[in-house]
């Protein structure tokens, strides 16, 4: 069991992914962590999540919620900050960043601060390992579609990050760095989910950028089984992929809408952002390869291919777009009633937790 007795840091731990993270860690499914550290900026998001488990008396969910307080920790931090980053990794086994400035207009307004976040921030915990002697057995570095191709400075941080922890492996051998790359998240925050259940609530319209623009859907849960089949599967600078299902914003939107008197209006792309979403691209097809119901793409640098990688098949000819295999209207509704994301009136959950944990 990956985790049994091991103490397990989440670096942005207090956001939508790093929430049902922490659950999922905290469940034993991948076995009884000795400790659990949240680090992030955040003090009003920790307060809130330390008392959402201290305040859960009954047991509901795959563990007694008592014992959350004795292995549940939380640092007041900033992946920024060298310091802070030192003082939570040199009691981690394992590492995983969620930590990010994710909001693509955002990025694009203020690229020196993504870069930051995103970049500075991964070196930090490369830095703090390497130069320190810490013995991580895995850091997992968290990523993004907008990382292949990239167009905008958040893929671009994004794809940074991929080459900064990929590249960890070679100076830091001891330490196992891998990353996991998927698309958009069904209900994290800032996702188009929430913001169409919001516009919802509020007459309308619900904007929509492009129609015909497609993204991938994944649920918190589905981007966390990618992480822990990474850490279950992957090789030494492997980027994991999920075979996620997509569909356009259109439809999205018709589905949230439902019967309801509400007009949709087209707004026109924002900056930086993409018709469809790869995941994989052209040039990094020829060196990816299946594991079960995700992709690996193998490491770039040929220091760190294995003989055995490079005799494994090549499935994918092109990119993997979420132009590839879009689902019709029916198959979307049936999806997102799958994960309880269907608007209800006086239930409007805020972020992807209360939606799907």
């Amino acid at each position: 069991m990956i985790f049994e007795g091991k103490s397990i840091l989440v670096s942005g731990g207090t956001g939508s992914l790093g929430k049902t993270l922490v659950r999922r860690i905290l469940s034993g499914e991948l076995g009884t962590p000795g400790k659990v550290i949240v680090l992030s900026r955040d003090e009003a998001k920790q307060h809130d999540m330390r008392m959402s488990y201290l305040n859960r008396r009954a047991a509901t969910d795959e563990v007694i919620y008592s014992n959350f307080s004795r292995a549940l920790t939380f640092r007041i931090g900033d992946v920024r900050d060298f310091g802070d980053v030192c003082s939570a990794v040199k009691e981690a086994d394992v590492v995983v960043n969620a930590a990010a400035l994710k909001q693509v207009p955002s990025c694009e307004y203020f690229p020196g601060q993504a870069v930051l976040t995103n970049c500075l921030g991964a070196m930090n915990i490369v830095r703090a390992i390497r130069e320190n002697g810490y013995p991580v057995r895995d850091v997992v570095g968290e990523s993004t579609d907008k990382a292949a191709k990239p167009v905008n400075v958040m893929g671009m941080t994004k794809a940074l990050q991929e080459r900064i922890f990929t590249s960890a492996n070679l100076l830091t051998p001891e330490t196992r760095f891998i990353c996991v790359r998927y698309g958009n998240v069904l209900a994290s925050r800032g996702s188009v989910v929430p913001l169409f259940h919001d516009q919802i609530a509020s007459g309308g319209p619900v904007t929509v950028t492009v129609p015909e623009m497609t993204r991938f859907l994944l649920s918190l849960d589905r981007a966390v089984d990618t992480i822990f089949a990474a850490l279950r599967g992957a090789e030494r600078g492997e980027i994991y992929v999920p075979r996620a299902p997509s569909a356009t914003i259109m439809n999205i939107a018709k589905v949230l809408v439902g019967e309801r008197a509400i007009p949709i209006q087209v707004t026109g792309i924002r900056p930086g952002e993409k018709m469809d979403e790869i995941m994989v691209s052209e040039e990094e097809s020829f060196h990816t390869v299946a594991r079960g119901e995700y992709f690996a793409i193998l490491p770039i640098l040929p220091e760190l291919r294995t003989s055995a990688q490079d005799q494994e098949p090549r499935p994918l000819t092109k990119e993997f777009s979420s132009a590839d295999n879009v689902l019709d209207l029916e198959a979307t509704r049936t999806l997102l009633a799958e994960h309880g994301l269907l608007y209800q009136v006086g239930r409007i959950p805020r972020s992807g937790e209360e939606m799907l944990a």
